[in-house]
């Protein structure tokens, strides 16, 4: 099954799921709102859920599934939402103040094309804004090698490391680590 598709069947959990990481976009809201710049670029919206917790942005936001699109339209009718791949975008060259990629790159097969991407849209001096897990170096990490095969199933991956993505032509201006163990992280880059 196709990651949209997966989503455009599973898209009714995702309340349930925003239930566990809400607090999460939360705080990614409150230190996006503090960035310089308008336009920001929400790739993976999913439902759409924090969208509203913006300040002053012009969004644009896409993904690959319908229903979630759906789902963050109705949410957020000033949003301009679009059906388009974040590891392949039609925008062109440095167009964006700030790409978001939230509870995104664990999920689709291509984690450092996405980055790419988000880099090439994003204006120089702009900003890539990441919230994820990051499976650290404690029993956390244990138990997300042991789930590692259910998590294929539900289209994720559980074993994700920090390190293995390429963040080279990037400069590190904060990270946050969320909740115990450091799992969940926020990071904030900066195109030179």
């Amino acid at each position: 099954m196709s990651s949209a598709k997966f989503y455009n069947t599973f898209s009714f959990l995702y309340p349930i799921i925003d239930l566990f990481i809400g607090n999460h976009k939360k705080l990614l809201a409150q230190h996006i709102n503090d960035l310089p710049g308008n336009s920001l670029l929400e790739i993976g919206v999913g439902n759409g859920s924090h969208l509203n917790l913006y300040r002053n942005k012009k969004i644009t936001a896409i993904d690959t599934s319908t229903a979630m699109l759906n789902a963050a339209q109705n949410r957020n009718p000033n949003t301009e939402c679009l059906v388009m791949d974040g590891g392949n975008l039609t925008f062109s060259d440095n167009i964006f103040d700030s790409a978001v990629l939230c509870h995104v790159l664990a999920v689709t097969d291509n984690p450092d094309r996405m980055l790419s991407e988000a880099y090439r849209v994003v204006t120089n001096r702009g900003y890539i804004i990441i919230l994820n897990h990051f499976t650290p170096d404690n029993i956390l990490g244990y138990v997300d090698r042991i789930l590692s095969p259910v998590s294929k199933l539900l289209k994720l991956r559980s074993v994700f490391k920090q390190q293995d993505l390429d963040l080279s032509k990037l400069t590190m201006v904060k990270e946050i680590n969320i909740g115990r163990f450091s799992y969940f992280k926020l990071l904030i880059l900066q195109k030179p």
